[in-house]
């Protein structure tokens, strides 16, 4: 751009009204809202308007407006030069966001909020939110999202908006369009990647047309049974212990098969505990594999509870990066143990050949396992500018620079193929780490992942693996839960943060994970059909379809994000 050219900027009325690409005060409020979970001293005082701020322009809302409309429909003066171009689903939309209640007291709110994770978050929502003097508003946020929960009408956004402690929250329309073309950028470019993915898993299914009839169906359960023995493990080295199930399989008679089992370790996300992946290791067991369930005790589902009750002060402490890969060698170890000395385990696992799969953590946590380096100089690099990144998994991968940058030999000969799920990868193991992985790896991403985003998190990492049989999956409209399994432990999530058809991709990781393992940890041929483009997409189905690749290079995906969205999509985006 030319030193002395004019940059003329939309009016405010332009802003608020644009059809092309809207961002109204509707917008940013949801963006406030969609806060993952959400003190300061409470005040007396309680926001009365909201303002809108462009440039010099401003316009402002009574708040008791919004309360009319949303508990009655009744449209106030005020709020009718925005109201009148919303369709009226919109409006209904409009209504529900306002009174939707998020069913959380204040203790596990504040809880949150004083994380470190939180307080990154707080900081770039409070350059679009502000106090009634223009300042940053990221402590007024938290003040009002406590204020709120611990008020009986809960936390809803109509109620934060009352319980912010200045006079008035000002929003800034200029500095949230500019977050809203950052955001419009990423989603481009991740349309793309998955547009270009699809693409050729796409070609390579009609360039190698099989009927998969004649096939045996991998979803439905194998002919053995299993027995399920849960241990409790004791690392005295780490002063730590943990819980692992250990699905055996068994004769049709329930008796111990002729051979050892090969091995499946199964490494659960943050959050998360030894049911959620239950499903999986039922499936795995009936067709013949020993399956290890462990539970990581720093990042597991209890991890969660205990920050959401007062009793820890983080999601997970930036040690579990060291710790889980620690808690999978010491779990095979201990079963080598027992398959030689146990009765009840004696001769029934084969621990020298081990497959693993693990999903968020759990993925990093397969990876690592399979000779990936941790990439601090990455790392430290990408961390310094988190403020400017939309990747919400940094939150948790830059908690790994508290350790030092210490080498840590993490990697386990054991181990011979990992599936990961939506895996945490892009600056915590980087291009350096994940080409030190000889072994069989699989990727699976989820289109729709805002956790570990598809693009950065799994689709480019993919291009650094090296070993020559590696495997992206890409379910299409997956979110970053489609794989897991509700427990008794859960926090309810929205429908529409779990996404769609969950036993479909339930279905996925059964059918994916047999053919996977069967094919390189058992080393049976037969299987490799299963793991073809015209295989994978010929299972897909709405509302999640699936695409599939065995190569990408760098080179590629550079081009298909160059590509105008028109070409990459086949459409104009809408």
């Amino acid at each position: 751009m030319a030193e002395n050219s004019v940059v003329k900027r939309p009016s405010l009325h332009q802003v608020i009204h644009s059809t092309k690409k809207p961002l109204n005060w509707v917008g940013i409020l949801l963006g406030f809202w969609l806060l993952p979970t959400v003190a300061a001293t409470p005040s007396a005082s309680a926001a009365e308007r909201v303002y809108l701020s462009y440039d010099i322009l401003e316009r402002s809302i009574s708040i008791n407006s919004l309360e009319a409309y949303a508990i009655q429909g009744r449209i106030e003066d005020d709020l009718a030069p925005y109201v009148q171009y919303a369709k009226p689903e919109q409006q209904q939309q409009l209504r529900n966001l306002l009174l939707r209640r998020l069913d959380v007291g204040p203790v596990p709110v504040s809880q949150f909020l004083y994380t470190p994770q939180a307080e990154v978050l707080l900081q770039r929502l409070g350059q679009v939110i502000k106090t009634d003097s223009g300042q940053p508003g990221y402590r007024a946020i938290r003040a009002s999202l406590i204020l709120a929960s611990a008020d009986r009408r809960g936390l809803t956004l109509l109620n934060v908006l009352r319980k912010f402690p200045t006079p008035g929250v000002r929003i800034d329309l200029a500095r949230g369009l500019e977050i809203a073309n950052e955001l419009s950028t990423i989603f481009d470019r991740t349309d793309r990647a998955i547009a270009y993915v699809s693409q050729k898993s796409a070609a390579a299914a009609s360039s190698n047309r099989v009927n998969f009839s004649a096939l045996p169906s991998l979803d439905r359960a194998g002919s053995l049974k299993w027995r399920k023995e849960t241990l409790r493990l004791n690392d005295r080295s780490r002063g730590r212990q943990f819980n692992a199930d250990i699905y055996i399989p068994l004769s049709p008679q329930r008796t111990p098969l002729n051979t050892p089992a090969k091995l499946i370790v199964i490494s659960h996300g943050v959050g998360s505990d030894r049911q959620t992946f239950a499903y999986l290791a039922e499936h795995l067991a009936s067709y013949g594999f020993a399956v290890a369930v462990p539970e990581h005790p720093g990042s597991n589902a209890q991890q969660l509870q205990d920050l959401l009750s007062g009793r820890a002060n983080e999601v997970s402490e930036p040690i579990e990066f060291i710790n889980r890969p620690l808690d999978i060698k010491f779990l095979l170890d201990e079963l080598e143990l027992l398959s030689q000395n146990d009765p009840a385990f004696q001769g029934q696992i084969n621990v020298r050949e081990v497959g693993i799969i693990g999903q968020s953590f759990g993925g990093y946590t397969a990876l690592v396992l399979s000779g990936a380096t941790l990439n601090f100089p990455k790392l430290q690099k990408d961390c310094a500018a988190i403020n400017n990144s939309w990747n919400t998994s940094l939150l948790l991968q830059c908690r790994a620079l508290q350790l030092g940058t210490s080498l840590h030999n993490l990697q386990d000969d054991r181990i011979k193929a990992a599936i990961a799920i939506n895996p945490i990868t892009s600056s915590i193991l980087g291009p350096t780490g994940l080409s030190q992985i000889k072994s069989p790896v699989m990727i699976v991403s989820g289109s729709a992942d805002t956790v570990a985003p598809a693009l950065s998190e799994q689709i480019q990492p993919f291009t650094w693996l090296t070993t020559p049989n590696k495997y992206l999956v890409v379910i299409k409209n997956g979110t970053h839960f489609s794989t897991l399994a509700p427990t008794e432990s859960d926090l309810p999530l929205p429908e529409p943060v779990l996404g769609p058809d969950l036993a479909l991709a339930r279905r996925y990781t059964n059918v994916l994970s047999l053919a996977f393992f069967q094919s390189y940890v058992s080393n049976l041929s037969e299987y490799q059909p299963y793991l073809s483009a015209s295989y994978v997409e010929s299972l897909g189905q709405e509302p999640l379809p699936l695409s599939f690749v065995r190569s990408l290079s760098s080179d590629e995906l550079t081009a298909a994000l160059q590509r105008p969205t028109t070409q990459a999509t086949g459409s104009p985006r809408r």
